[in-house]
């Protein structure tokens, strides 16, 4: 397992471009100004001081796992710390999140899975404007979730907990459209399909949907690329840890491939 997802990368870097190598305008103006923007927010500082509190603590919680599961660790009781170090999306990955949500400009956000909610945490800072709905299967790391972000101060997350399949219809169908949509969980293939065709009746030419961990298994890698085949799709970036997919009325299906 480990050995495929390496030689995936590689693969990856030797076929993927900057920038540079983009013959889209759009793609290159989300490449230069979005993700390519390294910059220090100020929106970082208070997320990244509750990660380092996470990182020491010692608390134990008892993970329910509805989907895939983690190739790191697969004892249910687990500290909130080990959580934290193997779990969390890091720094960079997390803040590339919060800047492409504050790009889409959404009025709402969906996530799915919250794991302890500091990638959450980014999406509500970049878009204080936003409704929030995340969701996540396991009431214990949930719980913690929800402390950090009481402490983090942040008022407009809804979170829901349960299985993702029964949660997620009645929220896609409680939305006028679909905004911005981001996939983080039940790394499974026939999962991740279902979640993607839920969404197609809400999208609209200014939806971005994230599926993360594209490359986790042969299961995601497959339905990666039967979300880039679908017709609706137009654009697809794929950055090896995430998968972007949008839905332009007009324009020319074009995937990427761009290093991060």
């Amino acid at each position: 397992m480990v050995f495929t997802f390496i030689k995936d990368y590689v693969q990856h870097w030797l076929t993927s471009n900057s920038r540079h190598g983009t013959h889209s305008p759009f793609v290159y103006k989300l490449t230069d100004e979005v993700i390519y923007d390294f910059a220090a927010k100020s929106d970082y500082e208070s997320i990244e001081a509750q990660r380092k509190k996470l990182y020491h603590d010692e608390s134990i919680v008892e993970v329910t796992d509805l989907g895939a599961g983690s190739h790191l660790n697969k004892n249910r009781k687990k500290t909130v710390k080990q959580i934290a170090k193997n779990a969390l999306k890091s720094p960079k990955l997390a803040q590339l999140i919060y800047r492409l949500a504050r790009f889409a400009e959404p009025s709402s956000i969906i996530e799915l899975g919250t794991c302890l909610g500091l990638t959450t945490a980014y999406l509500a800072k970049s878009s204080p404007d936003a409704a929030v709905i995340t969701i996540e299967g396991c009431p214990q790391t949930a719980a913690v979730a929800r402390r950090n972000f009481e402490e983090l101060g942040l008022q407009h997350i809804e979170l829901l907990v349960g299985n993702f399949d029964l949660l997620l219809p009645d929220v896609i169908a409680g939305q006028e459209q679909l905004d911005f949509v981001y996939i983080d969980g039940n790394h499974r293939k026939d999962a991740t399909l279902n979640y993607f065709k839920w969404c197609l009746p809400k999208v609209t030419g200014r939806s971005m949907l994230i599926f993360d961990d594209i490359y986790w298994s042969e299961g995601m890698k497959e339905a990666w690329a039967e979300i880039k085949a679908h017709p609706e799709v137009t654009v697809t970036i794929d950055l090896f840890w995430i998968g972007l997919v949008f839905f332009k009325k007009g324009q020319a299906k074009e995937h990427f491939k761009i290093r991060y």
